[in-house]
This record gives structure tokens, C-alpha cells and sequence, in this order.
């Protein structure tokens, strides 16, 4: 259930007019005494002049409209832990660099309340797994404990590299974040798979399904890319790698399986290989013909040519089964931000949401219930996560565009949206909520903004 305050200060950020409705002395009087309401109350003959204001039925004091801007940049201001007279300066150690990132943290909006669980994970604080031909690295529930329902790892392959032949107990969703990847696999019906994929695009393999991952040389640099696990306690660490797996089989029985002769396995690697060098594959290549033929839903999706809906603050592409069948764990959005705008206040009913920030900075407020609510601040690498239903938006605090991913485990995207929500109730309730005139109520949108233009 919404509070008058929680409502009122949400609403704020979408720049509404909230008309001064009349109060009750109960509710004036618990307005003068607060030191972060207005000086002033309204009084009847104020509320006559706006006829189409309703009193609240609520006896509380008003949620403030002091502003609760982060205090710093990263390219001004100077951290302190101090907001509105509240806090004292730092005497002890400091790290200056992270604090520059945290303003939220560290001097915290006035609306924060009660206890949030930490929802920021930057991949610079991962350790990294280093090979010959490109590194890993990963975020799951042991570095970010909030994170049950999704895991992730970033890789990156040298031209010709690869990542060997694996599968997975979860799906495997990719988004390609530089250079193009060869990706191979063969279904549990011998029907084969092969595509490049470059840039903004997408695979997606469901578990248990064989693959490879192959960087071409399209960049001299080879390629990068971030993975997303359905699963938050996933480990790439403990995939099923073939080298591995035949290592561990004796040799006979090797010979066996395959009717091979006595040196036709002698080389196999007596450890797993993981990430290692390879010849760059042709670009033009086909899959080996089975006679099974080839998976009737691709594994690779090409979102970079899909047009971006264009918004008042910025743009969202959506994928999930709808237009990638194959995709039924995991549905994405692509999301810019303007600056000086906003991911709209929303939620989503039934599912997670993790989020990668690609450029720009942002910050999240995460609205918990039972007056939880803690702000985050977020820069390109970094991670962030928000439970199901929980209350949340995404405001661009930079010069920037703001891009980023919302990732869902589920098989279709679905968020509420708070403007939209309010536009298709009654009127009268919503007045009886929020004091709202008749004017800012007919301004309420029928249909989602997604993202908010600036004020």
C-alpha cells in the first residue's frame, strides 16, 4: 500500500503540480510542526479558490518538496556526508574515487528510509579470470547476495580465440558488447547451429545445449561480450567443458565410444583449456550438414537492426519470445535516457529486474514497502538489480546520454507504470489519495511514457 508521503514524493520526480487541498487542523497541525514540510498551510479560503482540489482524507503531514538531488558529480562538488544539517564531515580515511561515484551513500536523499539490501555491483570489483587468448570475469550471489535469480559474466576472446565447448545447467543469454562472436551448437534432436554476431546483437541458448563461442577478426581486438545466467548462485567456473569431461573418462572407454583406434584420442588435454587460441574462422562458414538439419528457431537474434522506439526522453528496444522464440527464461530491454530524464517510476509484476549500464551515469531509488527506500548511484560497468515489485526509476545524472539493459527472468517484458496506473482510475479516488486538481489529473498519461522527457 502507498503512503500519502511515499505517492507524493514519487510523483515529485515527474514534475506533477500538486494544488494545495484544505487540511484539517489535525493535519495543519502536524504540517507547522515538521522541519521538512512547507512553513506555511493552506488555509479554507486558500482551498475555495481551487474548487477542483479534494481534501485528503489522510490526517498526516505533507511529504516534502525540498529537493534531494545528489550533492556532487563525478566531475564536481566535493563529498561530504552531510544533507541539509544533517551528518559531519569525515575525519578518519577516505576513499575519495569511490565516494565521487556514491553521493547517494554517502549523503543520502532525505526520502531514503529503513534498510535496502546493496543493489550495485561494478564488474571492476570482480576478480578476473585470465587466459591465454582473453579473460572472465563474473557477479552472482557472492558478491551480490541480492542477486537470487540472475547471475552474469563479462568475457573477452582475442581474434580467433575461443571459449571451448560447454553447456550449462541454466540458459546462457548474450549481448554482444564489442567485435563479432562465432557461435556453434547442436540441439538435443542433431540439429545444428552456426552465426556471427556482432555488435548491439543477441544469442541465447537453453540449458543443458552444447555451444561454442569464437571471436572473429572483423576487430583487430577481437570480441567482448556479457553473459546472463537465470540462475543467481551460477558460477562459470563450474560449466561442463569437454576437455575437461574426456580427461576424466578412461582412455578404453574413449576408444570404445567412439570405435577409434588405439591413438586416435592420444592427445587429449589432460586439463581443461576454457579460453584458448584458435584460427580466426572464416566468416562465410556453414555448419556441417546433419541430417537432422538445422534448429527451427535461431539461436541468434540481430537486436542492433531492430529501430528503437523513439520517446520523449530517449528510446527503448524490447526482446523477449515475442520476437526471439527461443528466449523463454530471460526478455531484455535496451534503454537510452537523455539527460536530464527519466526511466519512468514503475515496477514489474512477477519478475526480477538485473540491469548493466552501458554509458552515462544514473541513479536508482528502490522503493521496498513499509517505508524501505534506498538510492543508488550507477556508472557504465557497473550492475544493478531490483526485486520483483519493488517501486523503482532510472534518472540520467549526467551531461550524457544514459544507455543501459534491463534484464528480466522471465519469457515476456511486462512493467506497470505509475502515471499510467493513476490516468486509468477513477478520478475521485485518485484525489482522495493525493489532493490532485482536476487539471494535473487530466495530464496524467493513458499510456506508459516509459521515459520521461525533462521537466
Amino acid at each position: 500500500m502507498f503512503s500519502v508521503a511515499s505517492c507524493l514524493c514519487a510523483l515529485s520526480l515527474l514534475s506533477f503540480t500538486v494544488a494545495a487541498p484544505a487540511v484539517s487542523s489535525v493535519t495543519a497541525a502536524a504540517h507547522r510542526t515538521s522541519s521538512s514540510a512547507h512553513t506555511s498551510t493552506a488555509s479554507p479560503s486558500v482551498a475555495s479558490k481551487s474548487s477542483s482540489a479534494t481534501e485528503p482524507t489522510a490526517t498526516v503531514r505533507f511529504a516534502s518538496t525540498d529537493p534531494n538531488s545528489p550533492l556532487w558529480s563525478l566531475d564536481s562538488g566535493t563529498p561530504a556526508a552531510i544533507r541539509e544539517g544533517l551528518g559531519a564531515p569525515i575525519l578518519g580515511p577516505t576513499n575519495p574515487s569511490l565516494e565521487q561515484e556514491n553521493p547517494d551513500l554517502l549523503a543520502p536523499p532525505t526520502t531514503d528510509s529503513g534498510s535496502v539490501s546493496n543493489a550495485k555491483w561494478p564488474f571492476a570489483l570482480s576478480h578476473n579470470r585470465l587466459q591465454t587468448g582473453g579473460w572472465a570475469r563474473q557477479e552472482n550471489i557472492d558478491v551480490l547476495p541480492i542477486a537470487t535469480s540472475m547471475a552474469s559474466v563479462n568475457m573477452r576472446l582475442e581474434a580467433g580465440a575461443i571459449r571451448e565447448l560447454h553447456w550449462h545447467k541454466t540458459s546462457e543469454w548474450a549481448y554482444v558488447l564489442s567485435g563479432s562472436t562465432q557461435v556453434t551448437s547442436v540441439d538435443s534432436e542433431g540439429r545444428n547451429f552456426l552465426a556471427t554476431v556482432g555488435p548491439g546483437d543477441l544469442w541465447f541458448f537453453p540449458p543443458g545445449i552444447p555451444h561454442s563461442l569464437q571471436a572473429t577478426n572483423d576487430s583487430a581486438e577481437g570480441s567482448e561480450f556479457l553473459l546472463i545466467f537465470d540462475d543467481g548462485a551460477f558460477s562459470e567456473d563450474s560449466t561442463f567443458l569437454l576437455t575437461d569431461w574426456l580427461a576424466h573418462v578412461p582412455y578404453e572407454v574413449i576408444q570404445k565410444n567412439f570405435h577409434a583406434n588405439t591413438d586416435a584420442f592420444s592427445h587429449i588435454p589432460a586439463t581443461e583449456l576454457y579460453i584458448f587460441p584458435g584460427p580466426v574462422p572464416d566468416p562465410k562458414a556453414t555448419p556441417p550438414q546433419s541430417p537432422q538439419g538445422q534448429v527451427p528457431n535461431s539461436y541468434a537474434f540481430a537486436l542492433s537492426q531492430v529501430n528503437a522506439t523513439k520517446l520523449a526522453g530517449g528510446s527503448v528496444k524490447v526482446v523477449d519470445s515475442t520476437t526471439f522464440p527461443v528466449s523463454t527464461t530471460i526478455a531484455a530491454a535496451e534503454v537510452t535516457v537523455e539527460p536530464g530524464a527519466m526511466r519512468e517510476l514503475q515496477w514489474h509484476p512477477t519478475m526480477d529486474e538485473w540491469s548493466f549500464f552501458l554509458e552515462g551515469q544514473g541513479r536508482v531509488t528502490i522503493f521496498a514497502s513499509q517505508s524501505n527506500a534506498r538510492t543508488f548511484n550507477y556508472q557504465a560497468g557497473d550492475i544493478g538489480f531490483v526485486p520483483t515489485a519493488m517501486g523503482h526509476y532510472v534518472e540520467n545524472t549526467g551531461n550524457t546520454t544514459l544507455k543501459y539493459l534491463e534484464i528480466f527472468n522471465a519469457d515476456r517484458f511486462q512493467d506497470i507504470s505509475l502515471n499510467q496506473w493513476l490516468a486509468l482510475t477513477p478520478p475521485e479516488l485518485v484525489k482522495a489519495h493525493l489532493g490532485l486538481s482536476d487539471e494535473t489529473i487530466a495530464s496524467l498519461s493513458k499510456t506508459k511514457p516509459t521515459v520521461v522527457g525533462p521537466a
